[in-house]
């Protein structure tokens, strides 16, 4: 098996705290809500008010989740999301994600956003300035223009 990512790995960090109502009949904290911590590492990375980059009257939907379950997570305490851009294309985004508990990695995923417009509902090309901070955040374009 690879060696599991640590928090270092990732170029966005966020936490969530953990809830009671998170944990099932086992104690831990219940796998659906694994989906809910990637959602906020994508959220804090896509939405960044200081460097966005969606254009004004477009948004991301989401297109596909992934995720591989390493370790119970266990109620009370918080976990941290790590969260990277890997690649892009014509109008999606891949991000590579990974959960750690108290340092340790509990959770790997991957998620890829599309780009739509809010008013045609339809899959939209990112634009250059897009690209340049996809770029700048260590992406390669995965297809052509």
């Amino acid at each position: 098996m690879p060696e599991l990512p640590v928090s270092a790995d990732y170029e966005f960090l966020t936490t969530d705290k953990l809830r009671y109502g998170d944990t099932d009949r086992q104690g831990h904290v219940n796998n659906a809500v694994f989906a809910t911590f990637l959602e906020t590492g994508r959220v804090e990375l896509l939405h960044d008010l200081a460097a966005p980059i969606a254009d004004v009257g477009s948004s991301f939907v989401l297109a596909r989740v992934v995720i591989d379950f390493r370790a119970e997570v266990l109620w009370p305490g918080t976990v941290e999301i790590g969260t990277r851009v890997s690649a892009f294309g014509r109008s999606s985004i891949t991000l590579d994600q990974a959960v750690f508990q108290n340092g340790a990695c509990v959770a790997q995923g991957q998620s890829v956003v599309v780009l739509v417009d809010n008013s045609t509902r339809r899959s939209r090309a990112l634009s250059e300035g897009a690209a340049k901070r996809l770029h700048e955040l260590g992406a390669h374009r995965s297809q052509p223009a």
